[in-house]
């Protein structure tokens, strides 16, 4: 290690000690940090844009307590089915509530779920206006037009080859564009569009080819409560039934230091799709109809033309067939134009819905999916019982009751393959100090989902079975402790595991708060999982168990009522057929708030070993975009992240993040390739808000 680098880690140690000499000062609520707090499992490069807004509209939207519902308040992720249901009870009890400091004399509310919960709750009426929708539409508050610009600063070398060169390159220019607006009340209405030009591709007008500007566009228009028509939806939407076997519309928290609140999933059925993840969500027409105060229905259609690379067949198989949906969304080349909207899916189904009483709801799903061209996966043993053909059905039963102190859950699925899939479980309040939860699951290794996304493992529900368990034990309100365990095994082979196997992942997180300034966490994670290996003497590839150990401290501290700081170490290890890889990150963050004025900065120094000690560390981002970056090889990265409220309606954000690598001359590869050791990515964004 270098001199310079030496002084850097002694300085970011040195820096975790100081933070606690500051004790006089009240820090404001942090919507980035809570945010950051919600997405701890942070090894995989996923994207959590969707579930970031969520909880964004949350905060900017907030619940009113005096008429939300259990899956409303199940929501929130914060509070438990026992919380919930104590919640409910105290209500039909003492009636409306007065003022929210009224909630420390419900029975299973301590202060720290208070303080978790308030940014996100109040007690004003949020019942729907007599006007008219167009009056209530201009007169929503939540009414905004973004817009964004980014770039990567160095030239990369897919936009240096000349037209004319027999050379495979990037038409369009190195600028992303982005555009997005949105209106929108919650439980009454939402209409919006996004499009977005990325790094690379063309802005095209000429209608007859369907192109309209920038490359990707989606639009929606939902009203709610018409009647007994709960919910009608017309362009982009999702859907989310039961546990999300068959429809699990966006990204669920899953396994991470949240061990308890979040496991079971909430039955959201329709919702708006404002991502631009250019695949996967579903387009068409959706309704939700009240057939009894009991009984609900929702009715689906859906058409949407997907990417995806076309291949040639043989007569015994299909005559032309594609393997996989590409979801990056990226044509920049003259092959991945091609491929655009190559293939066309077909969605339909209905769900019915079935509430007993508050504590027991059930439904039954039927849903069919249909692709112009076939599916046929690459001639590997492991897509052996991989879905082939044009045509999926699932059907679906689900529920959840609750039992003395047990919030029971399930759902069971069959695919027109026959193979089938199960998931249950229960989160419990055994005492004011101890939170349990359970989740079983078993998927068969030909049951098939195309919009499926529950509990699992694995990126998609198939070929898994395993046992979860997740405790939250509370000592008092400056200590408590999460931790899980979770073990599965895969009785076929998976890519890049060429024989069933086993495995197991653990977690334990200690949370400290000395006071209410300080806040910090110890985090140590486990992995037990097997993967091929080249044996260097024979050549030959076998299976072996890898073992990963990671590490994680954190500690935030406000130093006044605007300035506080964050200092992050973590480390892993990676240990397979006795070959020991490391890696290493350490971060030290500034963050500057006042009402009108906000600026974030990051020093992060990082050293990694193969890509099993990839560091991931959240980075504040531009309002509505979200970044989990993967530090790996050897250098510092740094960022500086602005934003503005020029006057009550317009906002603007400004981000410049730079990355030195030290162990390289070329970043990325082929097309991609960056001639030099740095990367700089710049990003402006201006939200004007109409009310």
């Amino acid at each position: 290690m270098t001199l310079q680098c030496t002084r850097l880690v002694i300085t970011l140690l040195a820096l975790m000690l100081v933070h606690y000499s500051y004790g006089q000062v009240q820090p404001s609520f942090d919507l980035q940090s809570f945010v950051e707090k919600r997405f701890n499992d942070q090894q995989e490069g996923l994207n959590y844009e969707e579930l970031y807004e969520r909880l964004l509209l949350l905060y900017e939207n907030p619940i009113d307590l005096n008429t939300a519902n259990e899956e409303e308040l199940m929501n929130l992720g914060l509070l438990s089915a026992t919380q919930i249901d104590s919640f409910i009870q105290y209500q039909l009890e003492n009636g409306r509530i007065l003022t929210l400091y009224e909630l420390q004399y419900i029975e299973e509310f301590d202060l720290a779920t208070i303080t978790s919960i308030l940014p996100f709750v109040t007690l004003t009426n949020r019942s729907k206006s007599d006007l008219p929708l167009l009056k209530r539409i201009l007169a929503e508050r939540n009414n905004y037009l973004i817009m964004r610009y980014e770039r990567i600063l160095e030239k990369k070398r897919g936009y240096g080859i000349n037209e004319g060169d027999d050379q495979s390159r990037y038409l369009g220019s190195a600028d992303k564009a982005y555009l997005r607006y949105r209106v929108s009340k919650a439980g009454d209405f939402s209409f919006g569009f996004t499009t977005e030009k990325d790094a690379g591709e063309q802005i095209i007008w000429d209608p007859s080819t369907r192109k309209f500007g920038n490359d990707f566009w989606s639009a929606h228009g939902l009203v709610e409560k018409q009647g007994r028509w709960r919910k009608i939806i017309i362009g982009d939407y999702q859907l989310q039934f039961g546990q999300g076997l068959v429809f699990g519309s966006g990204f669920a928290m899953g396994k991470g230091s949240e061990t308890v609140n979040t496991l079971e999933r909430v039955n959201r059925g329709i919702s708006p799709y404002t991502s631009v993840i250019e695949g996967g969500f579903l387009r068409g027409i959706a309704t939700t109809y009240e057939i009894s105060p009991k009984l609900t229905t929702t009715i689906f259609l859906s058409r949407l033309n997907q990417s995806a690379n076309l291949r040639v067949g043989s007569e015994d198989t299909f005559v032309n067939y594609f393997s996989s949906i590409q979801l990056t969304g990226l044509h920049r080349t003259d092959t991945e134009i091609e491929n655009r909207q190559s293939i066309h899916e077909k969605v339909y189904g209905l769900e019915l819905h079935y509430t007993s009483d508050q504590r027991s709801k059930f439904g039954v799903i039927a849903a069919a999916n249909n692709f112009s061209i076939p599916v046929l996966r690459s001639n590997q043993p492991y897509n052996y019982f991989e879905f082939t053909g044009k045509e999926n059905v699932n059907l679906s039963v689900y529920g959840n009751t609750q039992w003395q102190r047990f919030q029971l859950f399930g759902e069971m699925a069959l695919s027109k393959s026959g193979g089938l899939g199960s998931l249950g479980g229960f989160t419990s309040r055994l005492s004011k100090r101890i939170d349990l939860s359970m989740v079983v699951r078993n998927y068969d290794r030909n049951f098939h989902l195309i919009r499926g996304s529950s509990f699992a493992e694995g990126s998609r529900n198939i070929n898994e079975s395993g046992i979860y368990w997740g405790i939250k034990y509370k000592l008092n309100s400056q200590f408590n402790l999460t931790a899980y365990y979770d073990s599965f095994r895969f009785p076929w082979l998976r890519f890049r595991i060429n024989k069933p196997s086993t495995g197991s992942d653990y977690l334990v997180r200690l949370n400290l708060a000395p006071n209410r300034l300080v806040k910090s966490y110890f985090q140590l994670r486990g992995k037990r999982k097997a993967e091929n290996r080249t044996i260097t003497e024979t050549n030959q590839t076998e299976v072996r168990l890898g073992r990963s150990m990671q590490y994680l401290l954190n500690t935030r501290y406000s130093i006044s009522s605007a300035l506080s700081g964050q200092t992050r170490a973590q480390y892993s290890s990676y240990d397979i057929g006795g070959e020991n890889t490391f890696g290493y990150g350490m971060m030290q963050d500034i963050i500057y708030t006042t009402p009108k004025l906000s600026i974030s900065s990051r020093m992060a120094l990082f050293d990694t070993e193969g890509q099993q000690n990839r560091q991931y560390a959240y980075e504040r981002d531009v309002l509505y975009a979200f970044s989990i970056p993967g530090y790996s090889g050897q250098g510092i990265r740094n960022y500086l992240l602005f934003s503005y409220r020029m006057t009550p309606h317009i906002d603007i954000w400004a981000r410049i993040a730079r990355t030195t690598f030290y162990d390289r001359n070329e970043i990325g590869t082929g097309l991609e390739t960056i001639i030099g050791n740095k990367r700089t990515d710049v990003k402006f964004q201006i939200r004007y808000k109409m009310r």
